[in-house]
């Protein structure tokens, strides 16, 4: 447990000596794992928990258990977990089913699963593992250290970058969505023929779409973490560190900022911009620009205090009608006590 302290800069409080193998939820942790407590109201649970430590904030600290105590627990947990798990198993080496193409370029210990095809003139860094099923089109560059999952297609020319995780059913680089009307009203496709970029340390969710540039290049920049059946359109390009949440759709050349955050089911429509820092509330419909900094929520999306008033003002609504039907009917009574006298 000393070990840990230091990885994470945490105050050990009880014997530095507990070996830690693991780590757990309070209910679940097995003795040898760590677990966290990160609010008062989960004390209860102590009583009952078989973990050897815990992770907790220095507002904690007086349990009577062998501690971590560190400002921040759920991040320092996260650290830990990190130096215990272990991505899924991989034999060594190129399964005898893999088809290769010509003049592929492979790094020391890459791994690769039955049933993957990797094409022409594609390279595939050191430590890299694709399992089972992916399909890796001509021209592709992949990075060191890379988790690509089963059924995962990246095509041709896409590049990615170091230690990207790519989750199963998702697709980079299928053609942008772009078709021109002819004068008789039918639909011309316009040739895709940029690529995709996912920079290092971005992971990317189950099914998702990133679709390739019409020209130049679709673009996820570093530390990007994307979750399940997210859509990228063509040309959008992803700030640094940006959180993009399950069933987003963002449309063709909308760029984000760093450090941005769209909740869940957020719609974004294409050519616009999003600055630095900015955090979209769910299902949010995003129609026009957004400066750095803002906080929006609702369709169309609105500062999130403007969008609070609305929402309170729109749950009042059948109070506001009765109180204006009875305020006709008071004008009207009023109208006919004049039209009497």
């Amino acid at each position: 447990m000393g070990e840990l302290a230091g990885h994470l800069r945490a105050a050990v409080k009880g014997n530095p000596e507990i070996r830690i193998e693991g780590v757990g939820s309070l209910e679940d942790a097995c003795p040898g794992q760590l677990s966290f407590i990160s609010d008062k109201k989960y004390l209860s649970l102590l009583s009952q928990t078989k973990a050897s430590a815990l992770i907790v904030s220095p507002a904690l600290q007086d349990i009577d258990f062998p501690l971590l105590v560190c400002k921040q627990p759920y991040l320092a947990l996260a650290r830990v977990g990190q130096l215990f798990v272990e991505p899924p198993f991989l034999p060594p080496g190129i399964h005898d089913s893999v088809c290769l193409g010509e003049n592929i370029q492979l790094g020391e210990d890459v791994r690769v699963g039955p049933l993957v095809q990797i094409g022409n003139h594609s390279e595939i860094g050191r430590g890299t593992r694709i399992y089972g099923g992916a399909y890796i089109g001509a021209g592709v560059s992949l990075g060191q250290d890379c988790l690509i999952y089963p059924g995962v297609t990246i095509l041709d020319g896409c590049r990615i970058g170091n230690r990207v995780t790519i989750h199963s059913g998702t697709v980079i680089g299928a053609d942008g969505f772009g078709f021109a009307q002819d004068e008789e009203g039918h639909h011309v496709k316009i040739p895709q023929v940029g690529i995709v970029q996912i920079d290092d340390d971005v992971e990317i969710g189950a099914n998702c779409t990133i679709d390739r540039a019409t020209f130049g290049r679709t673009w996820v920049q570093r530390g990007t973490k994307i979750d399940n059946l997210v859509m990228l359109a063509h040309n959008v390009v992803v700030g640094e560190h940006s959180i993009i949440v399950s069933q987003v759709g963002i449309s063709g050349s909308t760029r984000l900022g760093k450090h941005v955050i769209l909740a869940g089911q957020v719609g974004v429509v294409g050519h616009i911009e999003i600055g630095d820092g900015v955090r979209i509330g769910a299902k949010a419909g995003v129609s026009r620009s957004i400066k750095a900094g803002q906080d929006v929520a609702g369709i169309p999306a609105l500062p999130h205090r403007e969008w609070l008033r609305v929402m309170g003002n729109l749950r009042r609504l059948p109070q506001y009608k009765d109180e204006l039907m009875d305020l006709k009917k008071k004008i009207a009574e009023l109208e006919a006590s004049l039209h009497r006298e």
